[in-house]
């Protein structure tokens, strides 16, 4: 993808994911705390406006920060830490993720046409 792009993660970055939006023009990585680190933006995504594009950016890293969070959550729950103590540390579970995403998704609207510009 060409386009805007942060420089590459560090090295102490943590438990990271990467979300995309549905077409693929705006990609986040970030931490389990939200932190972005890597934004990449087709430049198309530009004539869209700066709302929108900022909305989507937030969205998804919101979503890149649970699915982070999750991951940490299975890391530490591999090496023994009690389900307890992680629900403590407010790291989501798959199901907490799975449940956003319904909400999201019912909340997103329908395109009006499956048409694409050529």
């Amino acid at each position: 993808m060409t386009g805007i792009m942060f420089p590459p993660t560090p090295p102490h970055a943590g438990t990271t994911a990467t979300m995309s939006n549905r077409s693929g023009t705006i990609s986040v990585k970030t931490t389990e705390h939200g932190l972005p680190l890597e934004l990449r933006i087709d430049p198309r995504e530009l004539r869209y406006g700066g709302r929108r594009l900022a909305d989507e950016i937030l969205t998804l890293c919101r979503r890149s920060a649970a699915e982070a969070g999750a991951r940490r959550r299975d890391e530490l729950a591999g090496d023994g830490m009690p389900a307890r103590v992680l629900d403590g540390l407010g790291l989501p579970t798959r199901a907490d993720i799975a449940a956003a995403q319904v909400i999201e998704d019912e909340e997103e609207p329908t395109p009006t046409s499956w048409m694409t510009r050529l």
